[in-house]
C-alpha cells in the first residue's frame, strides 16, 4: 500500500466522531521515503483549516528549529497520531487515538524510518507503547533515544517536547532544541554513509 493510497483510505475513515467535526482531514506530508519521522498527537485550527499537519505558530517554530539545525521541512515526513481536529484543541480520547493509531501504524510501515521523533506527551506515549517500551513522561524521558524495531529493521524513537509547548513555556526550548540536534545528527551521519555507501 503507497502512502497516497494510506492518505486516500484516511479521507474515507469514519471509525470515530471526529470525522463530523473537522474541516480537513490532515493524513501527514513529506518525503515518503524520509529517514525521520516527526508525530505530534493531533490537527490544530490552522492543520484543520489547510489539511496540512503543523502549519500554525507551532509549526512554523518546527521548521525553524529544523533549519537551523540543517534539515529541510521537505527532506522528512510530519504527522500526527489523529487525523481529524478534536474540538476547540481538546485531548485525544483513548478510543479516537485506538481508532485512528493504525493509520500511523500503516504510515511508519511504508516509510521504514530510521527514526520516529515523537513531539508530545501523548504522541510519546503511544508510540513508546506500542513499540513495548515503558513511557515515564515527557519530561523524564525527552531526548532519550529508545531502541525498537520495525519490519525487521531497528529504529530510534526520540521523545521531546511538542512545540506549542515551548512557545507556551520558553524555558522548554533549549531542551527542544537540543534534542533536535540530536535528531539532525542521526540524520547528517545516515545522509553521509548513505552518500559514501555503508
Amino acid at each position: 500500500m503507497t502512502l497516497e493510497e494510506i492518505h486516500e483510505e484516511i479521507k474515507k475513515c469514519r471509525k470515530c466522531e471526529l470525522y463530523k467535526t473537522k474541516t480537513n482531514y490532515v493524513p501527514g506530508e513529506g518525503n515518503e521515503k524520509a529517514k525521520i519521522v516527526f508525530v505530534g498527537e493531533a490537527p490544530g485550527r490552522e492543520e484543520d483549516l489547510q489539511g496540512r499537519p503543523f502549519v500554525g505558530a507551532a509549526g512554523q517554530y518546527l521548521t525553524k528549529t529544523l533549519e537551523k539545525c540543517g534539515i529541510k521541512r521537505s527532506e522528512v515526513f510530519i504527522t500526527n497520531i489523529l487525523k481529524c481536529r478534536p474540538p476547540n484543541n481538546r485531548d485525544p480520547k483513548p478510543e479516537e487515538v485506538e481508532k485512528c493509531f493504525p493509520y500511523l501504524v500503516k504510515q511508519l510501515h511504508e516509510i521504514k524510518p530510521d527514526v520516529i521523533v515523537c513531539l508530545g506527551r501523548h504522541s510519546a506515549r503511544e508510540i513508546l507503547n506500542f513499540f513495548g517500551k515503558k513511557f515515564k513522561g515527557i519530561s523524564a524521558d525527552r531526548g532519550k533515544i529508545f531502541e525498537a524495531e520495525l519490519d525487521g529493521k531497528k529504529v530510534k524513537i526520540i521523545p521531546t517536547y511538542h512545540p506549542a509547548a515551548v512557545l507556551y513555556k520558553p524555558q522548554l526550548k533549549e531542551y527542544f532544541e537540543e534534542d533536535i540536534r540530536k535528531v539532525a545528527s542521526f540524520f547528517k551521519r545516515k545522509t553521509l554513509l548513505d552518500f559514501i555507501g555503508e
